[in-house]
């Protein structure tokens, strides 16, 4: 039984690293994942490997290339405003919900994910860009805090499997955008402790479709 659940433990470390990897750009869109390759840089058997990726396929995080392994998903113009359009769907959704529901403990956890947020974009508008990272993990932080209240856990694992896509997009397209991006957090913070869900959605997709827009001024895609 231990042995069992030991290496439930390894696999899943290894699937949540490789994952990590890849939204963070670590592992780059379209390169080729080689069992060999990815055994000694993970300290994992092949055999809980190809789970793995089988497992980041299904997510759409890595495309299988039958007889000839694994890829990293590519990237596409396309693909990005496709899961922009999910994500604002989902997301709107889910904000009226949780709107409409949320409590005073909601409010303080949302406030709490703001603050966080704010503070590490305050790091990234003075230039250093060491703690990239953690601005996104923030920036995911208070986007789930907003929904948080929305009463529906499928709802929720949903829109955080489309978050994780777009997140990836952010991490190798997208780049900071500054104070524009600061300002949208914190009107979508007011707007939530009004529950006025009218003007958090129109801000929401000010705040998509700009990072979007952002992002293919500064890269091709």
């Amino acid at each position: 039984m231990d042995r069992v659940v030991l290496n439930e433990t390894i696999a899943e470390s290894s699937y949540r690293q490789i994952k990590a990897d890849i939204l963070f750009g670590r592992l780059r869109p379209g390169q080729k994942l080689k069992l060999e390759t990815l055994k000694l840089a993970y300290d994992t058997s092949v055999s809980t490997l190809r789970e793995i990726l089988n497992r980041l396929t299904s997510e759409g995080m890595v495309v299988a290339e039958g007889q000839r392994g694994f890829e990293v998903a590519p990237i596409s113009k396309d693909d990005l405003w496709e899961i922009a359009g999910l994500r604002l769907l989902l997301e709107e959704h889910a904000l009226e919900q949780s709107f409409a529901r949320g409590d005073v403990d909601w409010e303080a956890g949302l406030m709490a994910a703001h603050y966080k947020l704010a503070r590490m974009e305050e790091i990234m508008a003075s230039g250093d860009t060491s703690r990239t990272e953690d601005w996104k993990r923030y920036d995911w932080e208070f986007h789930q805090a907003l929904i948080s209240a929305c009463g529906s856990r499928l709802l929720m694992e949903t829109h955080s499997s489309i978050f994780d896509k777009y997140l990836r997009y952010q991490m190798v397209a997208l780049s900071y955008r500054g104070r524009v991006a600061e300002q949208e957090h914190a009107q979508l913070l007011e707007a939530a402790l009004r529950r006025d869900s009218t003007t958090a959605k129109t801000i929401l997709k000010r705040h998509i479709e700009g990072g979007v827009e952002h992002a293919l001024l500064k890269h091709r895609l």
